[in-house]
């Protein structure tokens, strides 16, 4: 027992010996004053994290450029020509007029009923006498034109006594007719004589339709198969340039404008020896609009006058007139008449609520014709003035 007890001593002392032995050698390994080196780790080194894992710890997210495939390099493709507005091909002016007369009698019916019922009167005493007298002022025909028109009627059915609707129909449209004039000559001068062409200005105020109108007349002399050149010069309002532009375009008619501010004589000049060389048949000239009561405006109108004449005569000058403003059309159209010599007169607006006695009225005070008429805002709605489709279409 005591062996045994002795001997497990001796054991465990000497594996105490053994153990501290080796734990002294190992500590004398490391040198003193230096920190113990850390155990070198043999497994894969970790790869360092992303840029974006970076970005992120610190606060922010980008994201990756992306990287695009490689693009071959193609030569450039050459810029698209512009363009060319469609050219089109208006109908003929020839019986415009009579295609129009539902609209313009929807407008001035009223004028011919209005007559119509007081002259078929059972009785025509003096007040009703009186009252044709006013429905005539009233519709612009003027005093002088409406006296006349009721004197020439009194005496023509006191003669024949007549009060048939029909019978009173004739005698007034046969009196309108007389008083707008159905044998005036009413063409416009747009045939070319010789090597040079006929010569159109435009003139009138602002606000009647006058670039309009230059269009319009263009598109209709095109239908007629005639070659026309425009010239812009209103130079003075910035979009009537563009507008003439657009209607030359949709006809092929070319236009010669210059830059806004530019003097229009010039303009007017150089569209004229464009119509010359191109050996055109007709040269519409848009001028600026401008107040009657402008009398530097209407001295410089006349300039382009006599300034085209030294290329060519001016063979029409028409002045457009708003069916609508009545007398004040009239007085713009004396003063327009004394300095630029007007030779028609073209009349817009006379489908909506114009008088259309405006007609009789202009024509008498100036002596000049109405020659043509705006009967809508279409494009081929100017047409050449008809005197007896007019007062078939008044009276219905």
């Amino acid at each position: 027992m005591d062996i045994t007890l002795l001997v497990s001593i001796i054991v465990v002392v000497a594996l105490l010996v053994v153990g501290g032995f080796f734990l002294v050698r190992t500590r004398s390994s490391v040198t003193p004053g230096k920190e113990e080196t850390k155990p070198e780790v043999t497994d894969t080194p970790k790869a360092p994290a992303p840029e974006e894992d970076r970005e992120r710890d610190e606060g922010t997210v980008r994201t990756p450029p992306a990287h695009a495939p490689p693009v071959e390099e193609t030569e450039p493709e050459a810029p698209a020509a512009p363009v060319e507005p469609e050219i089109e091909t208006p109908p003929p002016s020839e019986g415009r007029m009579v295609r129009l007369r539902a609209r313009l009698a929807r407008s001035q019916s009223s004028l011919g009923q209005g007559l119509l019922n007081l002259l078929s009167a059972k009785n025509l005493d003096e007040d009703t006498w009186e009252e044709i007298e006013d429905t005539l002022i009233t519709a612009d025909i003027g005093v002088t034109s409406a006296t006349q028109i009721v004197e020439n009627l009194r005496t023509r059915v006191k003669v024949l006594g007549t009060r048939d609707t029909e019978e009173v129909r004739g005698l007034l449209r046969n009196e309108l007719l007389e008083q707008i004039g159905a044998d005036t000559d009413r063409g416009v001068r747009t045939t070319p004589h010789g090597d040079r062409p006929a010569v159109v200005m435009v003139v009138g105020v602002n606000g009647t339709g006058k670039t309009t109108t230059t269009g319009k007349l263009a598109r209709a002399l095109v239908g007629d198969g005639r070659s026309v050149v425009l010239g812009a010069a209103d130079t003075f309002r910035a979009a009537a340039g563009e507008q003439l532009q657009t209607w030359g375009s949709r006809v092929g008619a070319p236009v010669v404008r210059k830059e806004e501010g530019a003097d229009p004589a010039s303009v007017a000049f150089d569209a004229v020896a464009r119509g010359i060389e191109d050996g055109v048949d007709t040269v519409i000239i848009d001028t600026a609009g401008r107040l009657h009561t402008k009398t530097g405006l209407m001295d410089e109108l006349g300039k382009v006058k006599r300034v085209v004449e030294k290329k060519s005569q001016v063979d029409e000058v028409l002045l457009v007139l708003d069916a609508t403003t009545g007398q004040n059309g009239l007085r713009q159209a004396r003063v327009f008449a004394e300095v630029v010599n007007v030779t028609g007169i073209a009349l817009t607006k006379l489908d909506g609520t114009a008088k259309g006695g405006i007609i009789v009225q202009v024509q008498r005070e100036l002596g000049v014709p109405v020659k043509l008429v705006g009967l809508g805002e279409g494009p081929d709605d100017l047409a050449p003035f008809d005197p007896e489709v007019f007062v078939d279409a008044i009276l219905g």
